[in-house]
């Protein structure tokens, strides 16, 4: 069972790992700092309870916490209780969600055993809005993509802000980064059985509904909001295709972009 501790002091360092989470300098989310993955609310941190990043404590209003009971009977780690108001001076606002959790980060597998267990896979290029990165990942695990590959430019899946708007499903997919220059590291893919087919809104590309990706072994490349993907990785592409769009509208946000392809690749999941 956890072990349930109350604080009453902000400046306690049995807190220290949830210590001023706006400042970006000391976040410990941040990869040039302590690495920590952190999730926020009753659903992220059960998700989190559940993932194979180790878990070192808990932090929350005892009312949250309770909701985590029945999670936290088999956990040995510490669950420390305070107030709404000793939180918020700890982390450094308010959490509406109640309850906090860190873990240190597992390690990720290399792309190809990544790619040995997946079956339709994406792959980001210059996809640094934790934002849209964290909407990616959550629209990945609801159509059943196997797995994200990190090309150049993309943002941290663990930072804190992609963990929370990807509902905590980039703690369930499985990602990793391509090695080697780009767009080469693309042959990983080639290697693997993979069809590398890059969204573009060019009107040269096939339609994505005619294009009959649906049960191929398939790589979606998709690139960043607004730029999209760079000419090197477009020439890299395999194939490329586009989803139809009605007149007066050019582009659509990367993650929508993505669930579209996804749910044309796999059906639904």
């Amino acid at each position: 069972m956890a072990i349930l501790t109350t604080i009453d002091d902000a400046a306690d360092p049995r807190l220290d790992d949830y210590r001023d989470l706006t400042t970006a300098d000391r976040r410990p989310d941040r990869p040039g700092g302590r690495g920590l993955v952190i999730a926020e609310g009753v659903v992220v941190v059960r998700r989190l309870l559940d993932s194979p990043y180790p878990v070192r404590s808990l932090l929350g209003v005892p009312r949250r916490l309770a909701e985590l009971s029945d999670d936290l009977a088999g956990l040995d780690v510490p669950a420390y209780a305070t107030d709404a108001d000793t939180m918020a001076r700890a982390v450094g606002f308010h959490l509406n969600r109640g309850v906090l959790a860190v873990a240190d980060r597992a390690a990720a597998p290399d792309p190809a055993t990544l790619l040995a267990g997946a079956g339709t896979v994406a792959v980001c290029e210059g996809v640094g809005d934790h934002e849209n990165l964290g909407s990616l990942f959550r629209n990945a695990a609801a159509l059943g993509i196997g797995g994200i590959l990190l090309g150049p430019g993309c943002s941290d899946p663990l930072y804190r802000r992609s963990v929370r708007v990807s509902m905590g499903h980039v703690l369930r997919v499985p990602f990793a980064s391509l090695p080697g220059p780009w767009p080469g590291s693309l042959d990983v893919l080639r290697a693997a059985g993979y069809t590398v087919v890059g969204l573009t809104p060019s009107a040269s590309a096939e339609p994505l509904a005619t294009a009959g990706l649906a049960g191929r072994r398939v790589a979606l490349l998709v690139g960043a909001e607004g730029p999209g993907l760079t000419d090197e990785a477009l020439a890299a592409a395999d194939r490329l295709v586009r989803i139809p769009m009605a007149s007066g509208v050019d582009s659509l946000n990367v993650a929508t972009a993505a669930a579209v392809a996804f749910h044309a690749v796999t059906g639904g999941g």
